[in-house]
């Protein structure tokens, strides 16, 4: 498919340039071997056995694991499916230009952070990625390709992209660009590949552009159904990866400002979010009220279209979106401040255990994770902190900790911070237990064991609302939760010695 068909036909006056895409694709490559990049193509392998699939990234050690038995990122299923096709159709390699050089289709798959500096300092997204794996990509290319740009994206991206390479287009060579936006969830990533609920392509309507799109329909026609691939333009498609994830994160943050108003009145949010997700009208995903959303995309996103409004001069629309993130913020910061209060207005040198770093359970990713923010919050208030995840490395939750932005003194963090492989070493000695990711391992936990182990009174800060409280209550623990005011006080009395 990289060459072209190019037929030159006259209309009596000018000559006119038919150009015809063959549909023959036999070499991917991704540039990108991330949260998007890895799992999507290593499915693409899977379904696709006859196209060879190229990932590549400029980091050695990220393409060593990916090379290896322990992947860089964990998500459900992704091991089974890159051992089935890696050393088959699948390859993983930090020799970018010849992947580039060899295949059809390039997917961009780069990160796009939030810009810490500058023009949009905190809404912009940054495309220096984005803008330096399409100067590569026309720096090497000697023959046609279709740019397919996965990441997420601000609108118009595409066409930055496409005038990148056309401004250094070589001879013979022509591009097309295609919008392709990921809807991955972090934890079901391969199963959203596998079974998405649609997917998105973006391009142009001319011939050229047409045959480009038909090219990626064809992809992933090999195990979704064609009614699932909702072809539209460019501009419309990168808006739709922007309005999607600031639509399920208003709900969030939705139902976040009512576990305000619960606790102030005695209403149950569990009950009221209930109650408002039977109405066919709404629905009940993303009303799960909690200690407040992280990840890589929502916040980043939502400032992203923030960002979009106030370039387009429609400061209202802005103002309504800034306000998303502003609740997630404060239901951070007010749950950390119901910490402080219950336990008699100090944390300073008392022991808090964290369970859960990960922004929400079956993920190792940390990013925008509610867990950085309330460790910020209670170090800001020298509380000593032990903390347990079953799947986030210690190096990792060290590197979020000390970044600028959480802590200016990484020596506090060092003094302050422990990081615990097991959840009752974790709270040992404790003077309260925070959840902050919803992992199912916490659900089973031997909380009279627990209970033994930490100082009394015995507090539990529940900020996703996956405990039995009542039985926590029975033990002994002081509860707290989001959106529920507890009536019941615990009676701290002696427990049997568990049996496990």
């Amino acid at each position: 498919m990289s060459d072209l068909d190019i037929q030159q036909t006259d209309d009596g006056n000018l000559p006119v340039q038919k150009i015809t895409w063959k549909m023959t694709l036999k070499k991917i490559c991704c540039i990108g071997a991330g949260y998007v990049g890895g799992p999507s193509c290593a499915v693409i392998a899977s379904k696709c056995p006859a196209i060879q699939v190229t990932v590549v990234d400029l980091s050695e050690e990220r393409i060593k694991q990916w090379n290896s038995d322990h992947l860089p990122l964990y998500e459900p299923g992704l091991d089974d499916v890159v051992k089935s096709c890696r050393g088959r159709n699948l390859t993983f390699s930090t020799d970018i230009d010849t992947a580039i050089q060899e295949a059809d289709l390039i997917f961009i798959c780069v990160n796009t952070p939030t810009k810490n500096f500058g023009i949009g300092k905190g809404r912009a997204a940054d495309l220096k990625y984005i803008e330096a794996a399409a100067r590569r990509i026309a720096d090497v290319s000697k023959s046609s390709k279709i740019v397919v740009e996965k990441s997420t994206v601000p609108v118009k991206a595409a066409q930055s992209i496409s005038n990148i390479l056309q401004a250094n287009v070589k001879p013979g060579v022509k591009y097309q660009v295609l919008s392709n936006p990921e809807f991955l969830a972090e934890g079901t990533a391969v199963n959203d590949v596998l079974d998405p609920d649609r997917v998105l392509i973006g391009g142009e309507k001319n011939s050229l552009g047409k045959e480009a799109i038909e090219a990626l329909c064809w992809i992933y026609e090999h195990w979704i159904p064609r009614e699932k691939i909702i072809v539209m333009n460019t501009w419309s498609s990168e808006l739709s990866k922007l309005a999607a994830n600031a639509f399920l994160a208003q709900r969030i943050s939705s139902i976040n400002a009512i576990s305000a108003i619960c606790e102030a009145t005695g209403a149950d949010v569990s009950e009221v979010a209930n109650a408002i997700g039977t109405d066919s009208r709404i629905g009940s995903k993303f009303l799960k009220a909690s200690v407040g959303f992280g990840g890589s995309c929502f916040q980043k996103d939502v400032l992203n279209l923030v960002y979009l409004c106030e370039c387009l001069n429609l400061p209202e629309a802005a103002a309504y979106w800034q306000q998303v993130v502003d609740i997630n913020d404060y239901q951070r910061q007010r749950f950390a401040n119901r910490v402080v209060e219950s336990l008699f207005n100090t944390v300073t040198d008392k022991n808090i255990t964290i369970l859960g770093f990960a922004f929400k359970k079956d993920t190792g990713d940390t990013r925008e994770s509610a867990a950085i923010y309330l460790s910020k919050y209670l170090m800001d208030e020298e509380a000593r902190l032990r903390i347990y995840d079953p799947k986030v490395e210690k190096s990792q939750i060290l590197r979020e900790l000390t970044h600028p932005c959480i802590s200016e003194d990484p020596s506090r963090v060092s003094k302050l911070v422990t990081i615990h492989q097991d959840p009752y070493e974790a709270a040992e000695g404790s003077h309260a237990l925070i959840v902050c990711t919803e992992w199912d391992e916490f659900k089973t936990l031997d909380y009279h064991k627990i209970y033994q182990k930490m100082l009394k009174p015995a507090f539990i800060f529940d900020g996703r609302i996956i405990l039995d409280h009542e039985a926590l209550i029975e033990i002994g623990f002081h509860v707290e939760t989001i959106g529920k005011r507890l009536s019941r006080k615990p009676v701290h009395r002696s427990i049997a010695p568990s049996t496990q």
